[in-house]
């Protein structure tokens, strides 16, 4: 099989069982993988059926055989790294591909009741579960590893490096839309002497930082970001962005613009694809983000386009990789205290989760950008500390 040829949904039932194992099997090889094969990265299928249903619901299927227990890869990190720095997810086109696409092109879906949804699946799953595997400020976004050698430090030096990224000075006036657990409105309200506004969805977030931020200036409201009001020094979104959606970008550009004062700055953190024509991985969107729409730079560039002025954007999605195999490491050691609760076939959903993400980050098929905007541009250019 060539590198440019498709295995389509609709050859599966055409081709004999050896016939189709032989294509897969050839297809894995250029990219160093084996089926049954002894190294951490190889496949073991352990159920018949695996590749049918990859070929037939592309990554759904594959991730549901693997929560199924159908297969297994010692490290499922290094498989998908192999398998998407060669682009083979591209070979696989399930005919639900263009539903998806048709469906995040025509639909709002993020909008509603709907912007509640990834909380109540994902991020109300519970603090003491968060708790056991992010760091100790319950930061669930990349951390900065450029001189850390841990989660802890990684994720202090993303969030001092937002601060100064935004020229925080005291007494300012701060939006974080997005707020997660309060991390970054503790550590700004902490070391620079602001005072914070934060947004979430979220019900668990939100009574976590009432609780742990009381002595702060913070305030934190369970709301959508369309209905902040007032007006802020500076607005910070980290981690947000993915589950804004492709139609609501221009609002939420519009949303930021009118809540800055005349010299803010607006500093968004977010991952990011790249390219632009794609949808969300269904097995994500089902099990993990619910609504959620990874953005391209054209999007951001088009969404801010009359509203902003992009003093900056840096890249360092590499230290995502490093961070999910952080977070990875402390799921695994905590695990024991959760499974009665969660039960197997989370852990290999949360496995999957953590360990195909780390491996797209490696591949660099998925970014993290931090873009600094303001509303009328710096006066004598904005310098990246």
């Amino acid at each position: 099989m060539t590198d440019n040829q498709s295995i389509q949904a609709t050859s599966a039932p055409d081709a004999s069982d050896s016939e189709l194992h032989r294509a897969i099997s050839d297809l894995l090889a250029t990219a160093d993988i084996r089926i049954g094969g002894k190294r951490p990265w190889d496949i073991q299928l352990n159920a018949p059926g695996v590749i049918e249903r990859a070929i037939t619901k592309g990554n759904l299927g594959f991730g549901e055989a693997y929560m199924d227990g159908d297969w297994d890869a010692e490290r499922l990190d290094e498989f998908f790294y192999r398998l998407l720095s060669c682009q083979l997810d591209q070979h696989f086109k399930p005919r639900t591909q263009l539903l998806y696409f048709l469906s995040a092109t025509l639909r709002n879906l993020q909008q509603g009741k709907r912007v509640w949804k990834v909380a109540q699946v994902h991020y109300d799953l519970g603090n003491e579960f968060y708790q056991a595997m992010l760091d100790p400020r319950m930061n669930y976004s990349c951390g900065y590893w450029k001189n850390a050698d841990n989660l802890a430090a990684a994720q202090e030096a993303k969030l001092d490096l937002i601060c100064r990224k935004l020229g925080l000075q005291p007494g300012m006036r701060v939006l974080d839309i997005g707020c997660g657990w309060g991390g970054f409105m503790g550590y700004a309200a902490e070391h620079y002497g602001v005072e914070c506004v934060g947004f979430t969805v979220s019900q668990a977030q939100a009574e976590w930082i009432r609780a742990h931020y009381a002595g702060l200036p913070i305030e934190v409201r369970l709301q959508d970001y369309r209905e902040v009001e007032g007006k802020f020094d500076r607005i910070a979104s980290i981690g947000m962005f993915e589950h804004v959606g492709r139609k609501n970008h221009p609002e939420f550009m519009r949303v930021a613009n009118e809540a800055l004062t005349e010299n803010g700055l607006l500093l968004l953190h977010t991952i990011g694809k790249n390219r632009t024509r794609t949808v969300t991985d269904p097995w994500t969107e089902k099990y993990i983000f619910p609504n959620g729409d990874l953005p391209s730079i054209r999007q951001i560039a088009d969404a801010s386009e009359g509203l902003f002025v992009a003093e900056d954007l840096e890249n360092f999605g590499a230290d995502y990789d490093k961070t999910l195999m952080a977070w990875h490491t402390n799921f695994e050691a905590a695990w024991p205290n959760f499974r009665d609760t969660l039960g197997d076939r989370f852990y290999r959903m949360w496995r999957y989760y953590l360990l195909s993400c780390a491996g797209a980050f490696r591949a660099r098929d998925l970014q993290l950008w931090q873009w600094v905007f303001s509303r009328r541009g710096v006066r004598g250019g904005y310098v990246r500390p």
